[in-house]
């Protein structure tokens, strides 16, 4: 017994009674204690959440104590409001106690426009603030999911306090949106204060100039702030808040009907009456073009330390084109100023307005650099694997630059004035190909090619394609030498072959912007020039002409491409030249097309399933480091999109513009082969940098790559040694080298209309007058013309030199001219797109629809009744 007590003495002196290790026992309890208390304040929280469901009798607003609970400082992150508010309460909440969610919502907001009038200086108002605008976006989306809730934050309050200068009170929202955007700049919260800052000294949120206080330097604000990362959580939560106010369209069907009045959320951010509209836009806009991921490029850096821009950048952006969404197809005016204005004189939309409104190169340079920056980040590669930043949110960077082209004519003309377009148009391929097999993905191939069919529409974009294609990111396609024009028909022409079918209504786009830009394209290379005819010989098969009633459009364009480039750009297109002697045969069997019904019904019946895909035997060799497209992982959640126009309804014919110095139409005494027509040959010089037109062998390639055209015809791959002549010469008889408006457009539909559309085609049958109504305005006279002329000439080099090589032929071909021997060329023709309101309401669905996909922590409208677009699972 006293050894006992000898140890327990010695044991006090030693422990106990030290005062190092007995401040350190002290500090542990400490946090074991302040960690007990956590959880007894969530219990409290979870407490309230059920006291609130289950009580009979509504809970008066001036119960301070109970309402309280809610906003304790110890509910310290948006991922436990999440989680201790279950869906399932929330909706019993709304049905069963309706009064005491209404309270709720009030005394959320009251709490907000209280800390924004006291200019929230406290970090107990601080947090109140935060965990207030958590508890709003936690229940806002099932408010909207109830289509008698959604006029309740409009509604005036019984008992508000008269805030109107006409007597009314505000409602609910205007005060919501009023203190939200008063706390985005809020100093020393959401911005860094001007002056000695702190609870003593506060600066007056209500007197403040927010211009002052604009998040990053950029379009109009030169002072680049100090970075703090907690200033960029606030500001990440506040978005995430406004873009939850302003996601009531989710809840709206896809009908035009439904969204004939704008969104009231946005329209009041977005007008007058919002004080901080201007800083509020020029934030959102250079906190995203300024952000570097990178940074000075640490290997590893972003495994090492916790970047809260990004998600500040990502919200965002997406916040950005939900408020810049309009209908443009109504309401683009030829003024300047971009925007309609609204009774009172003011534009309808500010944000539409200040983008349409921004001019300075200055300004420009800094946008477009900032959006190719990160455009490009997913496609930079590295020595040591994994090593820099990958960002995930190029759906957004697209979606806006699509925006900033729509809205701002004199953006979309900067972009295109120098070759910096080319760093737009390769991640858009890059993600092209590599979304291919993607039905998870269908979304982003739509905007990608959407963006193309825009820049095509301008000539300057096909000029810029001339420019050799040296940077090499992998990507999954054969390897070549040649222009950013090669690369963009090669990626095509992977889309086409072996995309899945879900991409089948773009194929009309794809070949309208390879059309649009073949005027000017100087130099194919012979993997793009096979490429062109592969599609063309698969498109050509009698049973894929017959078995839909406008399959035959893609071959009058890949027609008119060819038309294009052999009048305009005939000399430096030896390969392309070289490739339709070598495959003259599908020209003569498409010229000698069967159009007796006989025929017609026996091409019928060996019709194939599917479209025609790439020949797969010998696979050609893809670029060093290049992954093959995958399909998307089973279970990966995906929207349903919007149907799309046909493109006669997406585009509109037009000539190009006298004005940009160019002439539309040939002089109809001149048969040279390259008149001095749409100035193709001048701009070209700056295409590739240095001047002058690039190297005629440049895009030379290897022989083999012929081989996914090869086993389909064999016999068209033999030496020229002798003639064959088609039995029905076309050039005999004139044909028109303009097409006609298409009816009945492929388009991409909901499932509905995209059954019924397949079950119309399933019982149409292909008759001799429709053949023959079609197969009459083939524009083959020039491309038949052109083989009557070279085939001769071609096999009797051949002959009389022995030739095997055709490096030989390409040389006689380079030097060769046609020059007085071809049809008078024809006017080029470019279809632009036009905005309409299937194009905006297919906008608006996928816009949404990344928005919905994007935000999955927290999981903010997962499992709310969405109507605007139906979650799939691949």
């Amino acid at each position: 017994c006293v050894k006992t007590r000898f140890h327990e003495t010695k044991f006090n002196e030693r422990y106990l009674l030290n005062p190092r290790i007995n401040e350190k026992v002290s500090v542990v309890s400490g946090k074991f204690l302040r960690k007990m208390g956590n959880a007894d304040t969530k219990m409290n929280f979870r407490k309230a959440v059920i006291q609130l469901t289950t009580k009979t009798q509504p809970i008066e607003a001036t119960d301070e104590a109970f309402w309280e609970q809610f906003w304790s400082e110890n509910v310290s992150s948006v991922q436990d409001v999440f989680a201790l508010i279950p869906a399932a309460e929330i909706r019993a909440l709304r049905e069963e106690s309706p009064s005491n969610l209404a309270t709720l919502c009030y005394k959320c907001v009251e709490k907000m426009v209280v800390a924004a009038e006291s200019s929230c200086t406290s970090d107990t108002e601080k947090m109140g603030v935060l965990n207030c605008v958590r508890l709003l976006t936690r229940i806002l989306p099932y408010i909207f999911e109830d289509p008698d809730w959604r006029g309740f934050f409009w509604s005036t309050l019984p008992g508000a306090p008269d805030n109107d200068e006409e007597g009314g009170s505000m409602p609910l929202a205007q005060s919501l949106l009023n203190a939200l955007s008063d706390l985005l700049f809020c100093p020393d919260f959401t911005v860094q204060p001007h002056g000695k800052s702190g609870p003593d000294n506060p600066e007056d949120l209500q007197s403040i100039d927010s211009c002052e206080y604009i998040w990053e330097a950029g379009v109009g604000f030169a002072h680049s702030p100090p970075h703090n990362t907690l200033f960029d959580k606030h500001r990440t939560e506040l978005l995430k808040l406004l873009l939850t106010c302003f996601s009531e369209a989710m809840y709206l069907p896809p009908v035009a009907d439904a969204h004939s009045n704008p969104n009231p959320w946005i329209a009041y951010f977005t007008s007058s009456e919002n004080r901080h509209a201007l800083p509020l836009f020029t934030s959102l806009l250079n906190i995203g073009c300024a952000y570097d991921p990178v940074g000075y490029g640490i290997p590893y850096n972003h495994l090492m330390f916790t970047d809260f821009r990004e998600p500040l950048v990502e919200v965002a952006s997406q916040l950005l084109v939900v408020t810049l969404d309009h209908d443009s197809s109504s309401n683009v005016p030829d003024s300047p100023t971009g925007d309609t204005g609204s009774d009172n004189g003011q534009p309808d939309n500010l944000f539409v307005n200040y983008l349409s409104r921004i001019h300075r190169e200055e300004d420009f340079r800094f946008i477009l650099k900032g959006l190719t920056t990160l455009l490009n980040n997913p496609l930079q590669q590295t020595y040591l694997p994994n090593s820099i930043k990958k960002i995930s949110f190029h759906q957004e960077l697209l979606v806006l630059f699509w925006k900033m082209c729509d809205v701002n004519k004199k953006f979309l003309y900067y972009v295109l004035k120098s070759s910096d377009v080319l760093d737009v148009l390769v991640p858009i391929l890059h993600h092209l190909n590599d979304a291919r097999a993607d039905q998870s993905r269908v979304g982003l191939m739509h905007i990608g090619v959407f963006i193309l069919l825009l820049l095509s529409g301008e000539r300057n974009f096909g000029v810029r394609l001339n420019k050799p294609y040296n940077i090499r990111i992998p990507m999954d396609i054969p390897v070549f030498t040649g222009t950013h024009a090669d690369l963009l028909i090669i990626v095509f022409h992977k889309i086409i072959t072996t995309g899945h079918q879900r991409l089948q209504p773009l194929f009309d786009c794809l070949l309208t912007i390879i059309v649009n830009v073949s005027p000017y394209l100087k130099s194919l290379s012979m993997v793009a020039a096979t490429k062109l005819l592969h599609l063309l010989e698969a498109f050509s098969t009698p049973w894929f002409l017959f078995s839909n009633p406008t399959n035959h459009h893609l071959v009058f364009f890949l027609l008119e491409v060819f038309n294009n480039i052999i009048q305009y750009q005939f000399d430096g297109n030896s390969n392309l030249v070289y490739t339709i002697i070598r495959k003259r045969n599908v020209f003569y069997q498409l010229a000698n097309l069967p159009t007796d019904q006989g025929t017609i019904n026996k091409a019928m019946n060996k019709k194939q399933k599917g479209m025609p895909r790439q020949h797969t035997g010998s696979p050609e060799p893809s670029m060093e480091g290049s992954t093959p497209a995958t399909e998307a992982e089973p279970g990966t959640l995906k929207v349903t999109l919007q149907a799309t126009p046909g493109i006669d309804k997406l585009t509109e014919k037009t000539m190009p513009s006298p004005s940009q110095g160019e002439s539309s139409y040939t002089p109809s005494g001149c048969e040279t082969l390259q008149p001095d027509v749409e100035g193709a040959d001048e701009g070209a010089d700056t295409a590739g940098g240095g001047g002058g037109d690039p190297p005629a062998d440049s895009g030379l390639a290897p022989p083999t790559v012929h081989s996914d055209t090869e086993s389909s015809a064999p016999e068209d791959s033999k030496p020229l040694t002798s003639t064959t002549t088609p039995q029905n010469d076309a050039s005999s008889s004139p044909v028109k080298t303009t097409i006609q408006p298409f009816p009945n457009p492929v388009t991409l539909a909901p499932t509905g209309a995209m059954n019924r559309k397949k079950a119309a085609v399933a019982d149409w049958w292909p008759t001799m007058d429709w053949v023959q109504s079609w197969k009459q305005k083939l524009p083959l006279q020039t491309i038949m013309r052109l083989l009557q002329v070279l085939v001769p000439q071609v096999e009797k080099i051949c002959i009389d030199k022995g030739l095997t090589d055709e490096s030989e032929i390409l040389k006689f071909l380079q030097h060769g001219t046609l020059v007085g021997l071809l049809p008078v060329p024809h006017p080029i023709l470019i279809r632009k797109y036009q905005a309409n309101s299937g194009t905006n309401m297919w906008f608006r669905t996928y816009m949404w629809g990344i928005v919905y996909l994007r935000n999955v922590d927290p999981p903010i409208w997962y499992d709310t009744d969405v109507k605007l677009f139906e979650i799939q699972r691949v």
